[in-house]
């Protein structure tokens, strides 16, 4: 595999860059393996890269039912940010900045992390007043936080609209200025790629149909390439989790959901930064194309469609106009939706299960991109060590039982909701698979 430096570049230039080597290899999928990891999207991919490179695990498989990038890696917007509420949030966020701030050095594969900042808008002395104390709960975390004022918000980004008459008038913001975008599909390539220099096999257009159980435990899996023993699995597949989930006998707190995103045509440089409003709904950044990358909240319905309704865009399209003005001259591009599943704490679930062996990384709603490199290293921690790493021991699926619920919902300016308690026999499986949570969960919402 070829080592990317500006001297390869300039050696196959020489040949019209027609002597490249494949980036990964696409195997078949042998008899058995020591893991294997369901799902090949950005934390699939990082999950296998972490097992094979800091714990010595080199005989793995990552199946993927469609191809890499595919799936969210390739739908949804760019944010990577940790100014999260509450204390476990911002752990495992951090961590996972702290690992964006060198990946592209350390996967050799230029995934395009810039640390332009995050701004989160406050438009009424209530939000002013929960987004500083979100400042302050950052600050005794360790995460960098600070509020900025109107002046400054003209200064940073000219374009914004601050005048006092529209219908939500800014009156400030939080910023954290280690925040930024990364690229989706290059963090699902790059980590393909270092993962399969490391010998794990990618298998992409793999579907898993069922699981070996026997007497408890994970023996194998059955897939579309035929049966595959293994005495680890790692399921990380986002909106499907809880398809797989009941294959496996296993019921969980999940809601899947679109969630919808949109581009503009491309445009000189305008956005040196990332603006989020949680209050009008809409966030918008600029792409390394000049594209301006608009993102909206999920659909209130669920649904494994990767399309969204208009009603969620217009919506949308109308909040982006009323806070940048400039972009009602914009033609959109286009539109698409990823499928996210959403936990009733909005936080997600990276734990063992009943079976053994088997283990589930799911439920990061909107949360999920920024935390790729964090979830995968802190999942890979729990598949080798069979413990959870100390950053993700308080997102195991026990919490739902003992009430000890991460409950991001809003406190975050993310764009999480739950009709999972409102579901027909929604209350009843809670019950059934965790006997106190349903009460726990409707006391904490």
């Amino acid at each position: 595999m070829a080592n990317y430096s500006i001297f390869t570049l300039a050696r196959n230039a020489l040949n019209r860059h027609r002597d490249w080597p494949q980036a990964w290899r696409s195997p078949k999928p042998r008899p058995s393996y020591d893991a294997v990891i369901v799902g090949g999207g950005g934390h699939g991919l990082a999950t296998a890269y972490y097992l094979a490179d800091r714990h010595g695990m080199h005989n793995i498989a990552v199946l993927e039912k469609g191809w890499i990038g595919g799936g969210n890696t390739g739908r949804n917007t760019t944010i990577v940010r940790s100014n999260y509420l509450y204390p476990e949030s911002a752990a495992i966020y951090d961590h996972a900045l702290n690992l964006w701030e060198g990946l592209s050095q350390e996967l050799n594969f230029n995934v395009m992390f810039s640390p332009r900042g995050v701004i989160n808008l406050a438009h009424d002395p209530h939000e002013e007043r929960e987004l500083k104390r979100r400042i302050y709960a950052n600050q005794l975390a360790g995460v960098d936080a600070e509020w900025v004022g109107p002046t400054q918000l003209a200064e940073i980004c000219p374009i914004l609209n601050l005048d006092p008459d529209i219908r939500y008038p800014v009156i400030g913001g939080t910023l954290q200025r280690r925040a930024g975008v990364a690229r989706h599909d290059a963090v699902a390539w790059g980590y393909a790629r270092a993962s399969d220099q490391l010998g794990v096999d990618i298998i992409q257009n793999c579907e898993v149909t069922g699981f070996d159980i026997r007497d408890g435990r994970i023996e194998g899996l059955y897939t579309t390439q035929g049966d595959i023993s293994t005495s680890k699995v790692g399921v990380v597949a986002a909106g499907h989790s809880s398809v797989l989930a009941g294959m496996a006998g296993i019921r969980l707190p999940l809601d899947s959901h679109p969630l919808q995103a949109l581009v503009s045509e491309p445009v000189k440089p305008v956005m040196p930064t990332v603006i989020m409003s949680n209050k009008v709904h809409a966030y918008m950044s600029q792409s390394d194309k000049g594209e301006l990358v608009i993102g909206a909240g999920i659909d209130l319905y669920n649904s494994y469609a990767q399309r969204g309704s208009f009603g969620v865009i217009e919506e949308t399209i109308r909040a982006v106009v009323e806070l940048f003005p400039i972009t009602s001259r914009l033609k959109m591009m286009r539109q698409w939706a990823g499928i996210v599943d959403v936990c009733p704490d909005a936080s997600p679930i990276i734990s063992a299960t009943p079976v053994k062996g088997l283990f589930f990384n799911c439920g990061w709603g909107t949360g999920g991109f920024k935390a790729t490199p964090g979830s995968g290293h802190v999942f890979a921690h729990t598949l080798a060590k069979d413990e959870p790493h100390p950053i993700n021991a308080p997102f195991a699926l026990e919490r739902f039982y003992s009430g000890a619920l991460v409950a991001e919902h809003g406190a975050a300016a993310v764009a999480h909701c739950c009709s999972y308690l409102t579901a027909p026999g929604a209350v009843s499986a809670l019950k059934r698979n965790f006997p106190a949570a349903a009460k726990v969960i409707l006391y904490a919402l």
